[in-house]
């Protein structure tokens, strides 16, 4: 070939409408041009016409066209129609065809000053005009548009518009409403052990109580149960007396500032309490003492007389967690006269080996002091009867059972229940009147009347057991204390008390291979959480994927950094960017028309999701929370997978429009699907989400719906996660490296 005529391309000419206009110019020309060949390999700067033979070269589109033509007659008049559309301005297919339709003769279309207006026209509009029949002029229009990419064209524009399924949204709540039990409704009431008042929190007493049932009670409130979570310092007994002596304050003024502390640290992890109170208030003292009176009435108190540590040193009663010694059934060193850390079992302070007291190290000296003791014995039938029946009922987990069933199998005896100390609820018996409830007995008793503190109908959900259920949220030590000596005492009285139905334990969670230890100060504690400069929902989600249910976990630094990378950055944070700002720059945040239909395989996805989904919500009622939020990141990993197998890019928005408005149609859904899922988890993060979507929280569901419609407006995007630098673990190993810092 002798002549090779180049057609440009989007990197030579910019201007689409010039492009298209361009390249069908010079192709027909290609079409009169004996032995001519069309190019589309624009390596010289500029595309065109060269006679390779003789050197002959021309650049101009309508210069080609004119040579193809043999015209050179500049001199042609032509009008001003002619002149508007030759020069590139755009006219109306209605004023071309009636200037087409005024050439006369056969060959009317064929001539050099018609195929530009026809060029110039398909330019502007990206399509012939119907009058233009000629053969060779719709060939070369087909060959064109394999030369040009199609920029698609969205005219939506966000307006405003909010198109979602409103009867699967969460209708928010009136913070200043009270929640009470309501008839026809579940109703769930959530606790988590008292934090004991003395001390800042660590991460294993937050995961094990009170972020455990925030994410329970976020769940049960985003299905639409009727949920109501308390909790609150447990503010009574020794611990609060001795950290008073300590620190050179009151026990009042000890407790004052540190359920300050507690509840920033709540505040900052974004435990969503309904009511946070405290056991050193008024409605504690009434309700413990009619509790204790109920119990005397009907026959379940009696004295003895118990022998005592006391230490000589101090001159005071030592209570059994501030006596010291040798474990005699595993031989730890560090063993506390009520539990040892160790081996978990219960003792009794007079059988450590070489017993010392906490505060001095003195050797103590047993002393006799009459105290009121709780006849289990008495109830041990109603109890085993019970925790049988509810164990089962309500599926506690498994440690919880295990822990119970070992103290009702060596049989039950009566328990002390009063102690020799000045700080905690006053004895309601004159006899007894300088010593206090023992804190066992008392801080249970703390969930009520902290209720009691937040509604005067607390007894619609303290007794009425027919329409409330009650889960429980605490670590694997607090047990004993939950199912055998706060629902003995609820027996005892003979009153219709809501007892515990659901029993949610945790086992350890470690650190660094080491142990947490509050009085110890070993670990990472609530304040110091707050100090690295990483959201508190990546801290709920790495304590939430590490909570210890069945077995002890470890708290590690490089995980935490590696679980944020690769996990929530990587793969959440990864599927909801890349949609959403698909839909900022393509659709104008927008949500356009598509169906279903036009997506491959849509019954696969909506099959996957659901069955994800139905196991998210069956793991979560029993409340499997760390199941729960592996679930729900399978559901992201599989929006990934689908954003994989359909290609969603700029190809697929141009050249197959109604699967890509498919694609984000369902991807956006998915997005609000799994929004809901991560929700109890990490409440701000789903909170970004829903604001990026322009919607309110959506229920937890079981069934994928398309709850967002087309032309709803969705915001702009925002990173959900920031990548965390690894050179950071070894800095926060060594700055938090078990140094508690208040």
């Amino acid at each position: 070939m002798s002549t090779v005529i180049t057609v440009s391309n989007d990197k030579l000419i910019k201007n689409e409408k010039v492009l298209r206009a361009y390249n069908l110019k010079v192709i027909l020309a290609s079409k009169l041009i004996s032995k001519s060949e069309v190019s589309t390999d624009a390596s010289f700067l500029t595309p065109g016409l060269l006679n390779s033979t003789t050197g002959f070269s021309l650049f101009n589109a309508n210069s080609i066209l004119k040579y193809a033509f043999k015209n050179y007659d500049v001199s042609v008049e032509i009008s001003d129609l002619e002149k508007a559309l030759i020069s590139g301005t755009d006219v109306s297919e209605e004023q071309l065809t009636n200037l087409l339709e005024k050439k006369e003769g056969e060959n009317a279309f064929k001539s050099v000053s018609n195929w530009i207006l026809i060029a110039n026209y398909y330019g502007f509009h990206n399509k012939l005009p119907e009058i233009v029949t000629d053969k060779e002029v719709l060939e070369a229009f087909e060959e064109v548009k394999k030369t040009v990419k199609n920029k698609r064209v969205i005219t939506a524009q966000k307006d405003g518009t909010v198109a979602y399924e409103k009867a699967n949204v969460i209708i928010p709540t009136d913070p200043n409403v009270e929640i009470t039990p309501k008839e026809g409704e579940r109703n769930i009431l959530i606790t988590s052990a008292l934090p004991y008042v003395n001390n800042v929190p660590h991460l294993g007493n937050i995961v094990g109580s009170v972020l455990s049932a925030d994410i329970y009670s976020r769940y049960c409130k985003n299905r639409g149960y009727n949920t109501l979570y308390v909790c609150g310092t447990d503010e009574y007994g020794t611990a609060t007396e001795t950290k008073a002596i300590e620190e050179q304050c009151t026990p009042q003024e000890l407790c004052d500032k540190y359920h300050q502390v507690h509840k920033q640290v709540y505040e900052w992890f974004q435990i969503g309490f309904d009511k946070f109170g405290r056991t050193t208030t008024e409605k504690q003292t009434e309700i413990a003492q009619d509790i204790f009176l109920k119990l005397n009435e009907n026959g379940f108190l009696e004295e003895q007389t118990m022998k005592q540590l006391y230490c000589s040193e101090h001159k005071g009663y030592l209570a059994d967690r501030y006596v010291e010694g040798e474990c005699p059934k595993c031989h730890y060193e560090d063993a506390r006269g009520d539990q040892c850390d160790k081996c978990g079992s219960l003792l009794d302070p007079f059988e450590l080996i070489n017993p010392r007291c906490k505060l001095d190290n003195a050797t103590p000296e047993p002393k006799f002091s009459d105290h009121i003791f709780l006849s289990l014995n008495k109830l041990e039938g109603e109890i085993n009867q019970w925790a049988k029946e509810a164990s089962e009922k309500g599926s506690w987990s498994k440690n919880s059972k295990t822990i119970t069933n070992s103290w009702l199998k060596e049989g039950l005896n009566p328990r002390c229940i009063t102690r020799d100390l000045v700080w905690g609820t006053p004895v309601p018996l004159e006899k007894f009147k300088d010593k206090v409830l023992y804190v066992w007995f008392d801080a249970p008793i703390g969930y009520v009347s902290i209720t009691a503190n937040y509604t005067d109908n607390w007894e619609k959900w303290w007794k009425n057991p027919e329409n409330v259920q009650l889960y429980q949220f605490m670590g694997k030590d607090n047990v004993p204390f939950h199912t055998v000596i706060f629902p003995g005492s609820q027996l005892g009285t003979k009153e219709n008390w809501t007892k515990l139905h659901h029993l949610s334990t945790t086992e350890y969670l470690q650190y660094e291979n080491g142990k947490f230890s509050k009085s110890r100060g070993v670990g990472v504690f609530g304040n110091n959480a707050q100090d690295i400069g990483v959201s508190p929902s990546v801290w709920r989600y790495y304590l939430a994927s590490m909570r210890p249910e069945t077995s002890d976990s470890q708290f590690s630094w490089s995980d935490f950094v590696t679980r944020n990378n690769s996990e929530l950055l990587a793969n959440l944070g990864n599927f909801v960017n890349r949609i959403m700002k698909f839909v900022n720059s393509k659709y104008n945040n927008v949500i356009p028309e598509f169906s279903t239909e036009d997506l491959p395989n849509y019954d696969v996805l909506k099959k996957d999701v659901e069955k994800l989904l139905t196991s998210y919500v069956d793991e979560m009622e029993q409340a499997h929370l760390k199941k729960g939020l592996e679930i729900a990141m399978l559901i992201s990993a599989r929006g990934n997978q689908f954003l994989q197998e359909n290609k969603l890019d700029n190809n697929l928005f141009t050249n197959s429009p109604k699967h890509a408005d498919a694609v984000v149609g369902c991807g956006l859904n998915l997005i609000y699907a799994l929004a809901s899922t991560i929700s109890p988890y990490m409440p701000e993060t789903s909170e970004i989400i829903y604001n990026m979507l322009n919607v309110p929280t959506l229920k937890i569901s079981k069934e994928f719906n398309l709850n967002l419609k087309p032309s709803h407006n969705i915001n702009d995007a925002q990173y959900l996660f920031t990548r965390i630098d690894e050179k950071n673990v070894d800095l926060w190993r060594e700055k938090f490296g078990g140094k508690q810092v208040l």
